[in-house]
């Protein structure tokens, strides 16, 4: 695997390190003892699959508040998303900052999200699904998030139509 940390520390886009012949590929997409040679969280408790039937589909952006703050590795198995990150860490040095990527179904680029992150995608094709590992269950209770196209965060999101569940469209702005 390829590891690059964006300029946003501790976020890594992970790569597979394709081995071809006339057949096709073999690549790893997991690998426990080299995500901690990067200092990454390798710790997975839970994975889950977000299908979405229509292109502007609009998910997020979406975290886990403390004591249960989740790591996430994010990879899209069919399509396309336009995925983003917002550091919102308070004592970090891109505190605010967004960092967003195209991952789909040939690149097959994954996204490590550390702690402390909002996450979301806004699909950029048909029938597109997304496959998630965390290293967190998933707590109701204690999930929160930021509006999508909040200004304090300054994200150029595709234009077109999108489809976006009313909780995602409400979250306050953010005021820290």
């Amino acid at each position: 695997m390829i590891f690059s940390e964006t300029e946003l520390k501790g976020a890594f886009l992970v790569e597979p390190d394709r081995k071809e012949d006339s057949r096709g590929f073999f690549a790893r997409t997991w690998d426990q003892e080299e995500f901690e040679s990067h200092g990454l969280n390798s710790r997975l408790v839970q994975c889950s699959l977000s299908f979405n039937k229509k292109k502007g589909t609009l998910r997020g952006m979406h975290y886990q508040v403390a004591p249960f703050e989740e790591t996430k590795l994010v990879r899209c198995t069919k399509g396309e998303i336009f995925d983003v990150i917002i550091d919102l860490r308070p004592r970090s040095s891109t505190f605010k900052k967004h960092f967003s990527v195209i991952l789909n179904d040939e690149n097959r680029t994954m996204l490590y999200i550390p702690e402390g992150f909002a996450h979301g995608f806004q699909t950029l094709a048909d029938n597109t699904e997304i496959f998630y590992q965390m290293s967190q269950f998933f707590l109701p209770g204690h999930s929160g998030g930021v509006r999508w196209n909040d200004p304090v965060f300054g994200i150029q999101w595709p234009p077109g139509e999108r489809i976006i569940l009313e909780r995602d469209m409400n979250y306050p702005d953010f005021l820290s």
